[in-house]
């Protein structure tokens, strides 16, 4: 599963008798403890094409989840990284919206997304259509939010600049106790990702086609046959993995690689918790989960760098987790790594694990819940109870 739906799961484990309402949902997708709950659905799931192309219904994704009635829930709690938080809040009820990031499609990374090379004719074009009705949208439906929560510091900072709102920050669980350092390291590199264009694979494929390194990819998505036209000798791609055969890659690999720039990262975190270090682009929430060797001051790294105060930074006396690259190209991507390779000795994988704990998944089930109990008390001295609570994704 993703770093979004192992959030859901941890809301139903909160929330075992509330109801779930999804867009879409393809059974066996998800963990048992979210396919037990009450899902219901919306119209979304009965359209053509279904699982191969789903992204083509974004026009309709917020008639979709404003058709959803939420009459008799006191409190909602969406998980959004596109229009979860745009349902309709009924009188008198909570809404708490987890967001992982504004809509990255439609906002900042729009002209990436729509580039040639990543997106079809047919894609580009819808898209292009349609962005600025989405955005529109999308800002109108934040008066339905009462209370914003960010997945990290960035991803904050970009919901106070595209909606002009504040967002408390929890970061999202890791499941630490299912990754584990092993004695045995082989000689390749490592990639976990979903092949999505911010996630920039094709500058590691880039990257290790010039050096000649051993670099071992595990994933897929919708750029999964261009990275494969893009791949030299030296790349393999292993296809999508179940979550044990990902850990012991992770366990045996020399680094994990993580070339693009994201709201939090938790395959970072999966990696250091193996006893792994890191090589991440210096940018986005890699900031605030890995300690690099090669640290700058912000304003050194560049000049869009965002890390509110609430966020403490890495500290620079805390044992290094990891190497950064500061500019997205291949040729910083190649000096990262041959920094890495000149100190790879000072890494220590008892200090690695021992850095990942704080982003266990016990920690982010308590704060969550004492986030809930304390913003719902608070509404409840102002607001009527109705009946029941809701989980909205």
């Amino acid at each position: 599963m993703r770093g979004a739906e192992r959030c859901l799961e941890v809301f139903c484990e909160l929330f075992p008798r509330a109801d779930l309402f999804t867009l879409l949902h393809i059974p066996g997708s998800v963990s048992s403890i979210i396919e037990s709950m009450n899902v219901r659905t919306s119209f979304i799931q009965r359209l053509p094409f279904l699982q191969q192309k789903y992204r083509y219904y974004l026009p309709l994704f917020p008639a979709a989840i404003e058709r959803f009635d939420l009459r008799g829930y006191d409190l909602i709690l969406s998980s959004s990284h596109c229009v979860a938080k745009g349902v309709k809040r009924p009188p008198g009820a909570l809404h708490l919206a987890y967001v992982y990031t504004p809509m990255r499609y439609i906002w900042d990374l729009h002209d990436e997304y729509v580039a040639p090379a990543r997106m079809g004719v047919l894609s580009r074009t819808l898209l292009r259509a349609e962005a600025p009705r989405l955005q529109r949208w999308d800002l109108a439906s934040n008066s339905r939010v009462d209370y914003f929560i960010a997945v990290s510091g960035h991803a904050a900072a970009r919901i106070r600049r595209h909606y002009g709102r504040e967002a408390d920050v929890i970061y999202p669980p890791v499941d630490i106790a299912r990754f584990y350092p092993s004695k045995k390291v082989e000689n390749y590199y490592l990639v976990v990702s979903g092949f999505a264009p911010y996630k920039r694979i094709d500058l590691a494929i880039e990257a290790f086609n010039r050096l000649g390194r051993p670099l071992w990819i595990v994933g897929g998505g919708q750029e999964d046959r261009r990275l494969r036209r893009q791949a030299g000798p030296g790349i393999r791609f292993l296809g999508r993995l179940p979550d044990p055969e990902i850990a012991e890659l992770l366990a045996r690999c020399k680094a994990l690689v993580f070339p693009g720039e994201d709201e939090f990262g938790i395959v970072p975190i999966e990696a250091m918790a193996s006893g792994r270090p890191v090589i991440a682009y210096g940018q986005g929430g890699a900031l605030e989960t890995v300690v690099p060797i090669n640290s700058a001051t912000c304003e050194v790294r560049s000049a869009k760098c965002e890390v509110p105060s609430v966020i403490p930074r890495t500290s620079d006396l805390a044992p290094p987790t990891g190497v950064f690259f500061y500019e997205p190209t291949s040729d910083s991507l190649m000096n990262a790594l041959r920094l890495f390779e000149e100190h790879e000795g000072v890494f220590q994988t008892e200090r690695l694990r021992e850095h990942s704990l704080q982003f266990d998944r016990a920690i982010f089930r308590a704060r969550i819940e004492s986030f809930i109990q304390g913003t719902s008390k608070e509404w409840r001295e102002t607001h009527p109870l109705t009946e029941r609570p809701v989980a909205s994704c």
